[in-house]
C-alpha cells in the first residue's frame, strides 16, 4: 500500500521538491489503492464571468499548501494520521469547451466517489462544483450544503441563455435534485444586486441564506450552531468560495465584494463545522494574476488545511475509529 503522509518538513525543507497539496504524495486515482481523502485540483474557469484567472488557482494553492506542516496548532488535529490521503492531481478539463469539461470533471470525480475516496476540491471557478455535487449524489442521494460565499450562485441564466455558468450551479443542483435545499445554509452573503432573482428563488426554496449583516450582528458561533441544524444528521458538502473573505485578505478573485468575513472568523467557522457528516468540500475561485504576494493563494491553502481537518475526522468516524470522539480543542 502507498504511504500516504507527506514527507517531514525537518527533514525535506519544505520549499523543495515538486508542490503538492501538504506535500503529499501524488497518486494517480488508478493507483490510490487505500487512500480516503482525495486532494484534486479543477483547473476551469469556463464559467466565469467576470474577471478570469482561476484556471490557475490549483497550481498556486499547491505551491503555497506545499509550505503547510502536519498539525493543526489551534485544534491538536493531524488530518494526516486519521485518514490516508494524497494528491490525486487535476481533474480533466476542455478549456475550449465548457459542456465536456463538465462532463470530464464529473466523470473524475465519479471515479473517486465509487472508490469511497471522500474529495477535497480546489478550483477553479464555481461552476466546478456542481459536477462534483452531480457525482456524490449518485452515491449519498440529495446532499446538504454549508456554503460560504458572497454570492449566492442560484442565478438561472446570464446574458440571456448561459444555464452553466459560476453563478448557476446551486440554481441547476437544486432543480437536478443532487441539493435538498432545505439543508443548504449559505453564509456571508452580501454585495450589489442584478435583480435579487437568485435570493427570492434561493429562499423559496427553502435554503437559509445569511448576509454578512447578520453574520456580524449574530456572531459566528451562533450562525454555525444553526446551521449545524439546518444541515442535520445527513450527507453534507462544504463550499467555500474565497470572495466569502474580505478583499483586504483575499484580493486574488474574480468577483470580490468589500465588507466580507474575517480570515480567523472562516477558520474558527469551518473547525465548527465538525462531527457532521461531510462527505466533500471545495474551496473556489483563487485567481492568481489579481493576488497580491501570493496572500490569496497562501490563505486559500490554509482554509483548504481547516477543510482537511474536518473531512479526516469525519472519515474516521465513518470508519469507526475510537479515538475520535467530541470535538477537537479550538
Amino acid at each position: 500500500m502507498q504511504e500516504t503522509r507527506p514527507g517531514a518538513g525537518m527533514d525535506v525543507p519544505r520549499f523543495s521538491g515538486i508542490a503538492t497539496f501538504m506535500r503529499l504524495p501524488h497518486l494517480p486515482p488508478e493507483r490510490a489503492e487505500g487512500v480516503e481523502l482525495g486532494l484534486v485540483g479543477v483547473p476551469f474557469d469556463l464559467g466565469t464571468t467576470n474577471r478570469p484567472g482561476a484556471r490557475f488557482g490549483p497550481r498556486a494553492l499547491r505551491e503555497a499548501a506545499s509550505t503547510l506542516r502536519r498539525l493543526n496548532g489551534a485544534t491538536g488535529v493531524d488530518p494526516f494520521a486519521l485518514a490516508r490521503a494524497a494528491d490525486l492531481g487535476d481533474a480533466p478539463v476542455n478549456p475550449a469547451d465548457l459542456a465536456d469539461s463538465l462532463v470530464r470533471i464529473e466523470a473524475f470525480f465519479d471515479r473517486l466517489v465509487t472508490r469511497g475516496i471522500v474529495p477535497l476540491a480546489a478550483g477553479g471557478d464555481h461552476l466546478v462544483s456542481l459536477p462534483i455535487l452531480r457525482a456524490l449524489a449518485r452515491r449519498y442521494g440529495p446532499l446538504g450544503m454549508v456554503h460560504f460565499d458572497a454570492h449566492t450562485d442560484f442565478y438561472d441564466r446570464y446574458f440571456g441563455g448561459a444555464r452553466f455558468t459560476h453563478g448557476t450551479p446551486f440554481r441547476r443542483a437544486v432543480e437536478e435534485g443532487v441539493l435538498d435545499p432545505r439543508r443548504v445554509v449559505q453564509i456571508g452573503i452580501r454585495g450589489t444586486l442584478y435583480d435579487g432573482e437568485d435570493v427570492a428563488f434561493a429562499r423559496a426554496a427553502g435554503v437559509r441564506i445569511v448576509p454578512i449583516e447578520e453574520l456580524v450582528d449574530e456572531g459566528r458561533e451562533a450562525i454555525v450552531a444553526e446551521a449545524r441544524a439546518v444541515v442535520g444528521d445527513g450527507p453534507v458538502y462544504v463550499s467555500f468560495d474565497i470572495d466569502a473573505l474580505d478583499p483586504s485578505q483575499a484580493p486574488g478573485t474574480g468577483t470580490p465584494e468589500i465588507g466580507g468575513i474575517g480570515v480567523h472568523d472562516a477558520q474558527r467557522m469551518i473547525r465548527a463545522l465538525d462531527g457532521l457528516d461531510l462527505v466533500g468540500a471545495d474551496l473556489v475561485e483563487v485567481s492568481p494574476p489579481y493576488d497580491v504576494g501570493g496572500l490569496t493563494a497562501w490563505t486559500g491553502a490554509n482554509l483548504l488545511f481547516e477543510l482537511l481537518c474536518v473531512l479526516a475526522r469525519a472519515v474516521a468516524r465513518r470508519r469507526g475509529d475510537g479515538a475520535v470522539t467530541g470535538a477537537p480543542t479550538d
